[in-house]
């Protein structure tokens, strides 16, 4: 299944179309579910059919679904005190009762992360057309699993022999009996479903679509969100340059034309596919106004973002690996290597990555920026790399 990411600044327009997008894809014959982050029925009102917490249909062969972050939240706090009512009632804790319980920071990102799962994972789709909060939250939220697993895996270890052997002591310590398996239990579990999420993500068939419209703050707002999914091997699909005026606007219009060629003209020169959308004059509602933005479809054959490492021992006695960084700046680029994996920051965006196999044995010898894609030099250690002939 095809998954499309559709994300912009606030205002630009990006549920609307992301549901423009939907329904094309729908009328070219694809089986598509829409699944929103907006807290209002915004993708509904695009649409002219209501949406809500259980997916309904919107259209011939098409889904719309925004999932209720509170309704999850209680219904995951729930089964948690289920789970752990003897270490609960160890404690003396009096228990939440669900019509008390709200959501708390953070429930709301993971519970749409949950659903984007089960869509995922749903064989009743053929195209998932996910509707992303506004930049910059939305590159928060695609980083969330890969750095909640991270911190999982360093403060709860899956190899808890250590901590089964410490139980006694901890217990006599703290005066009750630690829940040391039910703990490293629900961190495994909790691991296996970011890693579902993770997969969605990282997989060849997901792309991004941007949103923005064509003037000085959106161009401002796709340079950064570029950085930020190139850092995340993210692939940008289309540019939707949305809510173009029309040439013939008049003279009161000349200077905000001037903008929106010039934004357009530099967005043309990107290595994407950038796609005006007209500004009808109003809000589009139904879909009639939605088929008038005649939103391209869905690429049927993304191209993947590749991290390749390349092997130049031959010719320079070093391995290379290429990231793509569309829009990095060299002044604003660090690297910290720490053990086996390589802390990355690109501008304001940051990301811990595990080193490739064959890097692991080997040293940093250098990094440069050449044309949007950072080149980091290893050579191999001799200590670790297997000697020629061997």
């Amino acid at each position: 299944m095809r998954t499309i990411l559709i994300t912009g600044p606030g205002g630009s327009g990006r549920t609307t179309i992301a549901a423009a997008t939907a329904l094309t894809a729908a009328r070219e014959g694809h089986r598509t579910l829409l699944l929103s982050a907006d807290r209002t029925d915004t993708p509904g009102t695009a649409l002219g059919a209501a949406t809500g917490p259980d997916p309904a249909g919107a259209a011939e062969r098409l889904t719309a679904w925004r999932p209720d972050a509170s309704a999850r939240f209680r219904e995951d706090l729930t089964a948690f005190q289920t789970r752990a009512a003897n270490v609960l009632d160890l404690l003396g804790a009096a228990r939440l009762d669900a019509e008390e319980v709200t959501p708390l920071p953070g429930a709301e990102e993971l519970s749409f992360l949950r659903a984007l799962r089960d869509a995922a994972l749903s064989e009743r789709y053929d195209l998932l057309v996910v509707d992303l909060p506004p930049l910059p939250q939305a590159l928060a939220l695609l980083a969330l699993p890969e750095e909640l697993r991270r911190y999982l895996r360093r403060l709860l270890p899956p190899e808890r022999q250590a901590a089964r052997a410490l139980r006694p002591v901890l217990g006599r310590l703290a005066g009750v009996p630690m829940p040391a398996a039910w703990l490293y239990e629900t961190a495994a579990r909790w691991d296996v479903e970011l890693a579902a999420v993770q997969a969605v993500l990282a997989d060849r068939n997901t792309a991004v679509r941007l949103v923005a419209e064509p003037g000085p703050a959106g161009a401002d707002a796709v340079r950064a969100a570029r950085l930020g999914l190139g850092l995340r091997g993210l692939g940008t699909e289309a540019l939707i340059a949305n809510r173009v005026l029309p040439e013939a606007g008049g003279d009161w219009l000349a200077g905000l034309l001037a903008q929106q060629r010039k934004t357009l003209d530099g967005w043309r020169e990107e290595p994407y596919d950038v796609h005006p959308v007209p500004h009808l004059g109003r809000d589009p509602h139904g879909t009639d106004d939605l088929e008038a933005l005649a939103v391209p479809g869905v690429n049927p054959a993304p191209t993947p973002v590749e991290w390749p490492v390349t092997d130049r021992t031959a010719e320079d006695g070093v391995l290379v690996w290429h990231l793509p960084l569309p829009g990095a700046v060299r002044d604003d680029l660090d690297l910290v290597r720490r053990g086996d994996e390589l802390l990355i920051t690109a501008g304001p965006f940051r990301r811990i990555v595990p080193l490739p196999s064959a890097l692991r044995r080997c040293t940093v010898a250098g990094a440069a920026l050449r044309e949007g894609e950072l080149r980091i030099r290893f050579a191999p250690d001799p200590g670790l790399w297997p000697a020629a002939g061997r």
